[in-house]
């Protein structure tokens, strides 16, 4: 364990606080239910808790550290959402703004309304423009392949039209091949209309890449890792850091159980993807992702450097669901990385409104995401606390690990 500041300095009790190892240990680690685990918790921008358990990878006995990486999938989407908010700023881009009028490919995008499955699909017109603001938000009509749920899932399969699963970020197709192949399937529903976890976030990266004007990885590097120091994050493993990847796994069912996913030593995280994707595609540390979430709690800006502005971040973190409803009643999704009563959505964040229909310890307009490998983290501006969760096992609603996490954390306030 790396050292960390007293717990009881900053309004928490220390023998609360470290029955989280020994929780992981005993329920997820000792049974074999997830391969390690790492956590750390902050307060008042100081670290009070980081264990790391378990080991790195399949026949080793090296334990993962603080230097470990890993997959952090959708904790991509926040910070594409950031470097958006940075060319708002910048006066470059609005949250109104039409999505067509950088992507001309969405254009003439229509709504489902029938076919499919071998028979042409049938569409009618958008009762409103695809907005910058549905593609943070998830209200642009747009879905994940995954879902399996109608004709649209299965054409977003069929024509390998997925930003994820990280196979089809090797494939041929590049952000505007995407976009391209994307733009010729129908909505499931009109902009604005509901809720649906989607491809909305790839989608808000080819944004950022063609209004900036660079890669999407270079615009990263440059414009958020660098200033924050994240120097372990990118949307792939450089050869000098290979050996600090750790194996990923995922679930295959009670005969089966875990099995590997992608192995670290010969993972497709070692070569750059040609599909850039701001939805799942990045590697990162607990570490690097802490000084992420530093930078949001503290309003933008870390160590003298600024991203963002106060009031952006305050904008970020409002419920921006239409009507102020909450996802249990706008969600068409039958995956998400949140639960959802008393839980809005931000740009780029779940937002929770009212604790009490979350049935979760924490705050009013505290935010947070997670990702397909189990990945998760929160920020609570109220309590100036937040946590940073690193595993590797998909899928991410297999256990309630991160309910679990947040009712020992907010335990240990006094």
């Amino acid at each position: 364990m790396m050292q960390t500041k007293a717990p009881e300095k900053h309004g928490l009790d220390r023998a609360r606080l470290d029955r989280l190892a020994p929780f992981l240990k005993e329920r997820y680690l000792d049974t074999g239910k997830l391969p390690h685990a790492q956590l750390l918790v902050s307060r008042n921008g100081e670290i009070v808790h980081f264990s790391s358990q378990g080991a790195a990878r399949e026949g080793s006995d090296k334990p993962i550290d603080e230097g470990s990486i890993f997959r952090i999938a959708s904790m991509t989407k926040p910070i594409t959402s950031v470097a958006f908010m940075m060319l708002v700023e910048q006066g470059l881009v609005a949250l109104d703004t039409p999505v067509h009028d950088v992507l001309p490919e969405f254009r003439d995008v229509g709504v489902y309304n029938g076919g499919g499955a071998g028979v042409p699909f049938v569409t009618r017109p958008v009762d409103a423009p695809m907005r910058m603001l549905d593609l943070l938000r998830h209200t642009s009509g747009l879905t994940y392949g995954f879902q399996n749920r109608g004709n649209v899932d299965a054409a977003y399969r069929a024509g390998k039209t997925n930003a994820g699963p990280p196979e089809n970020w090797h494939g041929e197709a590049d952000l505007d091949a995407f976009v391209g192949d994307l733009a010729r399937l129908p909505l499931e529903f009109s902009p604005g209309e509901a809720w649906n976890y989607s491809e909305s976030t790839d989608v808000l990266g080819a944004v950022v890449q063609r209004v900036s004007g660079v890669p999407l990885d270079r615009y990263f590097a440059e414009k958020i890792f660098a200033p924050l120091r994240m120097h372990d994050t990118g949307f792939s493993v450089p050869a000098d850091k290979a050996d600090r990847l750790t194996d990923c796994y995922a679930w295959a069912g009670p005969s089966l159980g875990r099995v590997m996913y992608d192995r670290a030593e010969s993972s497709m995280w070692l070569r750059r993807p040609r599909l850039l994707s701001g939805g799942g595609g990045l590697v990162s540390t607990t570490l690097d992702y802490h000084r992420f979430c530093l930078m949001l709690a503290n309003g933008g800006e870390l160590d003298g450097a600024r991203l963002l502005g106060r009031k952006t971040l305050d904008l970020m973190t409002m419920n921006h669901l239409p009507g102020k409803s909450d996802l249990s009643s706008l969600s068409r999704s039958l995956f998400s990385e949140t639960t959802n009563a008393g839980v809005g959505f931000g740009l780029g964040f779940a937002v929770t409104e009212d604790v009490s229909r979350a049935m979760i310890p924490g705050s009013a307009g505290e935010f947070y995401w997670g990702g397909m490998f189990t990945t998760a983290f929160f920020v609570d501006p109220v309590e100036k606390l937040h946590m940073v969760f690193m595993t590797q096992l998909s899928p991410s609603l297999l256990y309630p690990i991160r309910r679990e996490l947040k009712t020992l954390i907010y335990s240990s306030l006094t």
